[in-house]
This record gives C-alpha cells, sequence and structure tokens, in this order.
C-alpha cells in the first residue's frame, strides 16, 4: 500500500493569518479581539501580540468601554493595540524586512511603529475602519514609507483546532 502525503494542509499564509487570529483570543477586550503575527523572510515567526493592557497596568482597573462622557473612561487612552505587543514581544534582533498578519488593517499610530520597526508588508483581514482618518492617515503613511500593504484572501473561512484529534487513531486510506 502507497501512503501519500496530505494535500489539505494549511499554506503559509493562511498559517499565519491563523497564528495572529489564535493570538487575538488572548484579549480581553469585550468589543474587539485582534491579533499580529510578524513573520520574517524565512517564514520564521518573530513576534505574535494581541490587543490589551499595558504589562503591569491591572485590567480590571482599567475601562474597557468604548464610549463614556470624558475619553479617559474609555480603552482608548490605555489600550495597546496588537502591532506593538507583536512588535515588543520580538524574539529576533529586530523586524526589519518582515511581513505583520494582522486582523484589522492598522491605524495610523501603529503605522507608525511598523514603519519605525522596518517591516516591509501588512497584510490584513479586515479593513471595516477604512473611511475613518486613523485609517486614512496610516494609508498615507505607508505608501509615503513604500511599505506594501494588502488584504489577505484566505482560501478557506475557518480553521477548526480539535484538541481531540491527536487521540484518533491514523487511519490507513488505500488508493
Amino acid at each position: 500500500m502507497i501512503c501519500k502525503k496530505r494535500d489539505d494542509y494549511l499554506e503559509w499564509p493562511e498559517y499565519f493569518m491563523a497564528v495572529a487570529f489564535l493570538s487575538a483570543q488572548r484579549s480581553k477586550d469585550p468589543n474587539s479581539q485582534v491579533g499580529a503575527c510578524i513573520v520574517n523572510s524565512e517564514k520564521k515567526i518573530v513576534g505574535i501580540g494581541y490587543n490589551g493592557m499595558p504589562n503591569g497596568c491591572s485590567d480590571d482597573l482599567l475601562p474597557w468601554t468604548r464610549t463614556a462622557d470624558n475619553k479617559l473612561n474609555t480603552k482608548y487612552p490605555y489600550v495597546c493595540h496588537a502591532e506593538l505587543n507583536a512588535i515588543m514581544n520580538k524574539n529576533s534582533a529586530d523586524v526589519k524586512g518582515c511581513s505583520i498578519y494582522v486582523a484589522l488593517f492598522p491605524c495610523n499610530e501603529c503605522a507608525k511603529l511598523i514603519i519605525q520597526a522596518g517591516i516591509q508588508e501588512v497584510i490584513f483581514m479586515s479593513d471595516k475602519y477604512h473611511d475613518t482618518p486613523e485609517m486614512i492617515a496610516a494609508r498615507r503613511l505607508f505608501d509615503l514609507a513604500g511599505i506594501l500593504y494588502r488584504k489577505f484572501k484566505p482560501k478557506c473561512s475557518k480553521i477548526i483546532i480539535d484538541f481531540d484529534s491527536i487521540n484518533s487513531k491514523p487511519s490507513q486510506k488505500p488508493l
């Protein structure tokens, strides 16, 4: 009996975007969970991150709300975005020349960090805030800095992680 390799494995882009989405599951934000995955030219992950409060700052003592009478009572002055965390959590000397896979198109603040870090390409899943000033500014900055950005087009819409699958016996299907 001949045993052939699987042909339904994850391709690299789906794998890296899935890592970004899996990282997003660590976020405690009740409204938006965003993840980022930085990859070098050798297809090695060099940083991951998700949106959350800064290290050492209790996320029980800071607000998670999107709107309030006073901006200081919203999450916006406090939360660290996934891109910032991925850059800060890098596990190599630098991220120059890398690509970043991110669930949501970066805001202008993250665009500045991406540019300053030397990241060359942004691959994003959603651009739902496309027409906001922050996203318009981000695209302007990326264009000026020569940073490529493109919408991710997945080959499949779902990836299921089944922790029980490792316990199933392998089946040898005849060809």
